[in-house]
């Protein structure tokens, strides 16, 4: 299977054709960045090939992510960024964040997020994690909501299975026919 994609955040184009004979060392550049601020996935996904298709490929990468450590997978979670903070995150999340309507908060909005988000993480130890793309605030706001009265262990499920998720839509986007 040869599909084109789209630049990813490197700016380089690559195919799934490429992912299957390309060097470690272009594979991470070319897809490090589905998994936030964590090439290792992409660097150990490498060797799960070849891929049959994107599919097979992000198995392969949430294979990689549930047999890591809790600490890896700690790393994992925390660096992504808080929703709606206005820091520094990834073009990815910028971008993801931003169609979710997450840069359009009111103040209100925005301090009831910091507050809530600022609660989870003070409960559970990381981030709240939520794949936004066709999700509105209120979807947002409603999902933290639920999330706060969980145990720690949920959440740790949750918010790995939100992270696989992201990652599904960010291979999407860089395996876009272009």
């Amino acid at each position: 299977m040869h599909v084109r994609v789209a630049a990813n955040q490197g700016g380089s184009r690559v195919t799934l054709a490429d992912a299957n004979t390309c060097s470690r060392e272009r594979f991470v550049e070319a897809l490090g960045c589905v998994f936030e601020d964590s090439p290792w996935v992409s660097k150990l996904a490498w060797d799960r090939r070849p891929f049959a298709s994107v599919e097979v490929l992000h198995a392969a990468m949430c294979q990689v992510v549930t047999a890591a450590s809790e600490s890896q997978k700690l790393a994992l979670l925390r660096a992504h960024p808080e929703l709606g903070a206005r820091a520094r995150m990834s073009a990815a999340s910028a971008g993801e964040q931003s169609a979710a309507g997450l840069d359009r908060l009111t103040q209100e909005q925005y301090d009831n997020l910091l507050d809530w988000t600022g609660e989870y993480r003070r409960l559970y130890g990381f981030p709240f994690i939520y794949a936004v793309k066709g999700s509105t605030v209120d979807d947002i706001m409603c999902a933290l909501s639920v999330r706060l009265d969980s145990t720690r262990d949920h959440e740790l499920a949750q918010a790995l299975w939100e992270v696989n998720r992201i990652a599904w839509f960010r291979l999407e986007q860089i395996f876009a026919a272009g």
